[in-house]
């Protein structure tokens, strides 16, 4: 069967201010839906593979409409929802008889509900769909029903079906390497500038899954039942030979993109010491917890190639910290960064700002924490209560959300705290990002680490941005749109009274 995948167009100042977005913008490659892709080429399908990163979606309606599949995945995050519905109902256009399916995070978090809100889609994947899609395609080849297809919702007449979840994939070494060759030109996918070295890059999951239980984090495995502590990892044997794969296709990079590569300490220093023994030559990135690392395993990454590692810095108030649920301290995290740093390691850290029962003071105790740790690199964020964490489940608790989906992102402040408002949110993230990047020793740092065109890229880039912070107020303040699209259900009824003291609930 002509099986499309296809992202919704979209542009990056719909996610990004627009003096930003050249020192913000990401083109990841879509693991889930290369997985997706490879899966269904195993089993005979023709597949092709639609990047609204890149193409304009008059383009990819143009393509979709030469090569007439007779199925459609379309991805959709919270974000993208709206532009999801809309190519929906466009494929639909084209041929009514395409079968239409949604999966990608917000389908997979509210499910049925999409079917719901959008007449256009005739089902929905609801958990992993290397199994699922290739099961609900041989159904629609041979003329069957959806019924009995675990992961899956689907619509019937005028009705929806939801149909058992389907139990997570535990032999992940069984699935195909995604399918990188349907991504086109491999050197269009980078991360933002100065957060790779050598190109092109690819992005790898040697596990899936995570052992913590952070209030804003959203997982399939709810209940951290599968796997070890909830994570799923694949054999060492089987990751190297991806790497090995991806050094074929002429890959030069690669980020891990784990939630943490370290959840298994002996597992990533066998690794990291495979990586070295086998001469790979490759640069990597990878993330870690805080109370996972230490000086020899971080060493042990960088005789291995790797040259920067994230840590989750988040608040810089330790009571913070505990009611995101993190499970480190700030002592651990300095911790971290001290052995990183000592390692040979550049540090990125993200940190966060609208966490429940954070004060203006807290944020700017945040600010300070970022100061003294000194990464090479710090993004400040607005938490965000993505469907299906428990945040949004349980907004009114803590806060209250907004109702217009495009604030979804890790800018927009879709979440503000009943201690805080959204304009301090939005100030505490610019404040952050000048005092961050103004400072004249890190400027100089910059400076001297400048090497080659890349670095070059970046610089301006930065310098480009850093301009616009202190060029205009309010830089990151979201002005309202009279075409908002219709807010979630859940979203629209969330307007509680403003709740007394610090942790409100």
């Amino acid at each position: 069967m002509r099986c499309a995948l296809i992202i919704p167009a979209w542009v990056p100042e719909e996610l990004f201010a627009r003096q930003t977005a050249g020192s913000q913008i990401n083109y990841w490659q879509p693991l889930g839906m290369l997985y997706i892709a490879a899966v269904l080429r195993q089993a005979g399908h023709d597949v092709r593979f639609f990047n609204g990163a890149f193409l304009a979606q008059e383009e990819i309606l143009r393509r979709v409409d030469e090569f007439s599949p007779r199925f459609a995945g379309i991805y959709a995050t919270t974000f993208g929802w709206d532009k999801a519905m809309r190519t929906a109902e466009a494929v639909k256009r084209l041929n009514p008889e395409i079968f239409t399916c949604a999966g990608g995070p917000y389908p997979i978090a509210l499910q049925e509900r999409c079917l719901r809100e959008c007449a256009h889609f005739d089902a929905v994947g609801t958990g992993e769909g290397e199994l699922t899609v290739p099961e609900m395609i041989g159904r629609l080849e041979a003329g069957q029903g959806l019924d009995g297809v675990l992961g899956v919702a689907f619509r019937r007449g005028a009705g929806i079906v939801r149909n058992p979840p389907r139990p997570l994939i535990e032999d992940l070494d069984a699935l195909p390497f995604p399918a990188r060759e349907l991504l086109g030109e491999a050197d269009r996918y980078l991360p933002p500038p100065g957060t790779y070295r050598r190109r092109p890059v690819t992005v790898l999951l040697t596990a899936r899954g995570c052992d913590r239980n952070c209030l804003y984090c959203f997982q399939i495995d709810r209940q951290r039942r599968a796997g070890v502590r909830g994570v799923r990892f694949r054999s060492i044997e089987n990751v190297l030979a991806e790497i090995e794969h991806c050094i074929a296709l002429g890959y030069r990079e690669i980020k891990f993109l784990d939630d943490t590569l370290a959840a298994d300490y002996g597992r990533a220093l066998r690794l990291a010491r495979e990586i070295k023994v086998r001469g790979l030559d490759f640069s990597w990135f990878a993330s870690a917890c805080v109370n996972q690392v230490d000086e020899p395993l971080l060493l042990a990454f960088k005789e291995a190639g790797c040259w920067a590692i994230l840590f989750g810095g988040e608040s810089g108030a330790q009571e913070n910290l505990n009611t995101l649920r993190k499970g480190s301290t700030l002592a651990q995290t300095r911790a971290a960064v001290r052995a990183a740093k000592a390692a040979g390691l550049r540090v990125s850290m993200p940190f966060m700002f609208g966490i429940p029962g954070e004060t203006y003071a807290d944020g700017l105790k945040t600010i300070d924490f970022a100061l003294e740790l000194d990464p090479d690199l710090a993004n400040f964020h607005a938490l965000t209560p993505f469907p299906g964490t428990e945040l949004y489940e349980n907004h009114a608790k803590y806060g209250t959300i907004s109702s217009d989906l495009r604030d979804y992102t890790y800018q927009g402040a879709a979440f503000v705290p009943y201690t805080m408002t959204r304009e301090e949110i939005h100030a505490l993230r610019q404040l952050a990002l000048r005092r961050f990047y103004s400072r004249p020793a890190f400027l100089l740092r910059q400076l001297l680490r400048l090497r080659n065109a890349n670095d070059l890229r970046a610089a301006l880039a930065g310098v480009r941005s850093l301009a616009s912070l202190w060029a205009r107020r309010g830089l990151f303040r979201r002005r309202p749109h009279a075409d908002a699209p219709a807010p979630a259900a859940a979203a629209a009824a969330a307007t509680p009274a403003r709740a007394p003291g610090r942790n409100a609930g």
